[in-house]
């Protein structure tokens, strides 16, 4: 298989790098914070056998520069951003429309961007998405507390432990990304920011209507930080959609590859019965 080729898209909101393989209807992977598209490295090969795969650095992360700190508003941000990159490859390269794979924040944006422009989404995978917590002074503290460097500096890496309960080669990686947040203020500032967004009323998608797309919902059974009984049922009954569980943590793409495709894969494949462009998406190429 060939190597991704590797592109840059400018949007307000920053650079986004972005790794792209494959040809034919478009997969959007978007990571967790902290992270970088290599955490999909697991999935990413065997999806671009049938999809053009474009995997997503967040801004900040990855090979992505950093947004401007002073107007970031963590997830929000993300999740405008994302609707403007989506845009782009639609309009400049016509890979539209997109089915969206979105882990934690990257999964609130991806619900965002559905809900905002439904005619550039054929379908959303979710996997443990953020916005289906219930903020409640516990919660909002732990969005607060880590929300500030000091607490960031010593337990991002910790935390990048506990919540990925499998170990392997994508996993281990994840855990040392995770780790440069102790001695990257600038990482840091971004991750910060995300985590303080996480108690901001406007990322409580528990009341609102879901989008109205092909939506599979994916989560790990022993995920610590967005609990599959809590978060993933209300979730489940919000976005009307099956909750497919994994014994793994934060990550079942990276965690149990093989078990997160077997379900994922025949999803995707269901998708051109209800949308006929996805079925025919353009196979132009990014410059």
């Amino acid at each position: 298989m060939e190597p991704p080729s590797l592109n840059q898209i400018i949007t307000n909101l920053s650079t986004f790098a972005i790794e792209v393989r494959g040809s034919g209807p478009t997969v959007v992977l978007l990571h967790a914070n902290p992270g970088s598209s290599s955490d999909f490295n697991c999935v990413a090969g065997h999806l671009a056998a049938a999809h053009r795969v474009v995997a997503v650095d967040w801004p900040g992360y990855g090979s992505s520069p950093m947004p401007a700190l002073e107007t970031f508003r963590g997830a929000m941000s993300y999740r405008d951003g994302l609707v403007e990159l989506l845009d782009v490859l639609d309009s400049e390269h016509g890979w539209g429309p997109f089915v969206l794979v979105g882990n934690s924040v990257g999964g609130f944006a991806a619900i965002g961007a559905a809900k905002e422009r439904p005619d550039l989404i054929a379908g959303l995978v979710l996997v443990a998405p953020g916005g289906f917590t219930a903020q409640n002074p516990l919660t909002r503290l732990a969005c607060r507390s880590l929300g500030r460097q000091s607490v960031a500096k010593r337990m991002a890496k910790p935390l990048a432990r506990l919540y990925l309960r499998r170990r392997n080669e994508t996993t281990r990686n994840a855990i040392a990304t995770a780790g440069t947040i102790a001695h990257e203020p600038a990482r840091r500032a971004v991750f910060v920011a995300i985590w303080r967004s996480f108690a901001d009323k406007e990322h409580d998608l528990r009341h609102q209507s879901p989008p109205r797309v092909p939506t599979m919902l994916t989560w790990g059974r022993f995920d610590p930080v967005l609990p599959a009984f809590t978060d993933g049922r209300f979730a489940a009954k919000s976005l009307g959609a099956t909750l497919h569980l994994y014994q793994t943590g934060h990550e079942p793409y990276a965690e149990l590859p093989s078990q997160w495709l077997h379900d994922v894969e025949p999803f995707l494949a269901g998708i051109p019965a209800t949308t006929e462009r996805w079925m025919t998406a353009g196979t132009g190429e990014a410059s």
